[in-house]
């Protein structure tokens, strides 16, 4: 029995492309992991529920992204740029969304903040900056070239070509975000300007809007697990499931 059980593993590790399985004497890091496909996770990823959890908060939640990951293939300056790009689309969005009945409702308030009220306002806002957040990622973080790199078999070929696509990505990453910045400097200097009253209340929504994208993370990406390891613990029988829950770690 142990050997027909052996033959079976040595036949799934044989179907792996070799270029894929990378350098056995280099650990996976967990984007490399996660990004495995079926038939390679089966053989490869030995974590439990838990261990995938913090993996996926590691790379996906900004914070822990930005701070505490450093074992990825990205510039740690280039995160915490984005880090506090972010913040500054959340103020300004956060800004645009002060309408003149929200003026009214801080007038009649007092001044004072109703978190209630501005819930909506703070989720539009949440919203914004993720949508900027997924196209800033794709220009600026490039692991995903550098794991392409790592699993091509024409290393010296496309050595050039993927370093010229990120020089051209980073670039283009920098144009914007900086084109991003003049506006937003020319339109909250305007705002706070005109609405100096208005100040302290726009900081609390922007601190607010921040901390609900440091809390839904943490719930989001406790989904995925509950249809990989199941999948994977099922050796090859529930491939559907874990293409799910590859699509679920993708939010």
């Amino acid at each position: 029995m142990k050997a027909n059980s052996l033959k079976q593993e040595n036949l799934k590790i044989n179907k792996i492309p070799k270029n894929n399985l990378l350098n056995s004497n280099i650990p996976f890091n967990d984007t490399e992991i996660n990004t495995l496909n079926y038939e390679q996770a089966i053989i490869i990823d030995k974590r439990t529920y838990f261990q995938y959890y913090i993996s996926l908060l590691k790379t996906k939640h900004i914070l822990i992204f930005t701070f505490f990951q450093l074992n990825d293939y990205n510039s740690q300056c280039i995160k915490i740029y984005i880090f506090f790009f972010i913040f500054a689309i959340n103020f300004a969005v956060s800004a645009m969304f002060y309408s003149d009945s929200t003026m009214y409702k801080i007038y009649i308030d007092k001044g004072s903040f109703d978190f209630t009220y501005q819930l909506p306002q703070m989720f539009y806002s949440l919203i914004i900056a993720a949508i900027f957040k997924s196209i800033l990622n794709i220009l600026g973080i490039y692991e995903k070239d550098i794991i392409e790199f790592k699993t091509s078999k024409k290393k010296d070929k496309n050595v050039k070509e993927i370093l010229s696509t990120i020089k051209i990505k980073i670039s283009f990453f920098f144009v914007i975000t900086y084109l991003l910045l003049f506006f937003f400097w020319i339109y909250l200097g305007c705002f706070c300007a005109v609405y100096r009253n208005t100040q302290i209340h726009l900081l609390k929504d922007v601190i607010s809007s921040f901390a609900i994208s440091f809390i839904t993370p943490i719930f989001i990406n406790l989904l995925p697990g509950f249809f990989r390891i199941p999948a994977l613990k099922a050796r090859g029988k529930r491939p559907m499931l874990f293409k799910f829950s590859k699509f679920l770690q993708m939010f």
